[in-house]
C-alpha cells in the first residue's frame, strides 16, 4: 500500500461540516413537513434549528467554492481530459459499477492528488454542487421569510411551486445521502474511503513491481 495526501484539511472541515450539517437538515426538514405525525423536538425548535444550519451551510458553501477557485485544487473537478477519453472512461467507470465490480475486477480509476475523483463523480458532485445545492439554498431563503420575499416567490409561481421544489430536491438528497454512503465503502476495505477523509490519507494499492530475472 502507498499513502497519498488527496483530502486537504479545509476540504476535510468542509466536508464533515457539510454532512452532519445536511443529515440535521433531513431529520429537521422531515419533523417540519410532518409535525403531526414525527415530534422529536418542540416544532419552533425543529423550524429555528432547520433555519440556523441552512444558514451555517450556506457560509460553508462560499468557502467551499472561494478554496476551489483561488487554489489549484480546481483541477480535481476538470481533469484534464479530451471530450472522447473523457466520454471513455466514463463508460469503464459505469460499467465497473454495474458489472465489472460484482466480478471482482479492479476499479478502472486511479487515485492521485489531483484525479481523486472519476469522471462520473467529477460530472456529478460538480452538477451537484454548482446547480443542485444552490437552488436547495435558494428556495429555502425565500421559504424562510415568504413575506419578504414575496416578490421572488410569486415569480417562481408562489409559495406551493417554490415549497414542492425545495421538497423535491430534499428528496434527492435523502437518496443521494445513502448511494455516496455506499460508493464510500467500495474502497480496498470497507472503511479505506472514511478513514481517508479523517486522515487525507488515501491508501492506494501498488502492483509488485516485478521480481528481477536470474544473473548471467
Amino acid at each position: 500500500m502507498q499513502k497519498v495526501y488527496i483530502h486537504p484539511l479545509p476540504v476535510r472541515i468542509w466536508h464533515w461540516t457539510n454532512a452532519s450539517g445536511f443529515v440535521l437538515l433531513i431529520l429537521t426538514g422531515l419533523q417540519i413537513r410532518y409535525a403531526g405525525t414525527i415530534a422529536v423536538v418542540p416544532f419552533k425548535v425543529a423550524v429555528n434549528l432547520h433555519n440556523w444550519v441552512g444558514f451555517i451551510l450556506i457560509g460553508n458553501f462560499f468557502i467551499w467554492l472561494l478554496f476551489y477557485l483561488f487554489t489549484d485544487k480546481i483541477r480535481v473537478y476538470h481533469p484534464e481530459l479530451s471530450p472522447a477519453k473523457y466520454f471513455r472512461e466514463s463508460f469503464r467507470q459505469l460499467w465497473y459499477y454495474g458489472y465489472g465490480i460484482f466480478r471482482g475486477d479492479p476499479n478502472p480509476h486511479h487515485v492521485s492528488a489531483y484525479h481523486k475523483f472519476n469522471p462520473m463523480q467529477s460530472m456529478s458532485y460538480q452538477i451537484i454542487m454548482m446547480l443542485i445545492v444552490p437552488v436547495q439554498f435558494y428556495t429555502g431563503l425565500l421559504l424562510w421569510d415568504v413575506n419578504r420575499f414575496a416578490g421572488a416567490v410569486a415569480f417562481f409561481g408562489g409559495v406551493r411551486v417554490v415549497d414542492t421544489v425545495h421538497v423535491l430536491i430534499f428528496i434527492f438528497f435523502v437518496f443521494f445521502l445513502f448511494v455516496h454512503v455506499y460508493l464510500a465503502t467500495l474502497g480496498h476495505t470497507r472503511t479505506a474511503h472514511f478513514k481517508a477523509m479523517f486522515t487525507g490519507y488515501e491508501e492506494i494499492e501498488v502492483e509488485d513491481e516485478a521480481e528481477p530475472g536470474p544473473e548471467k
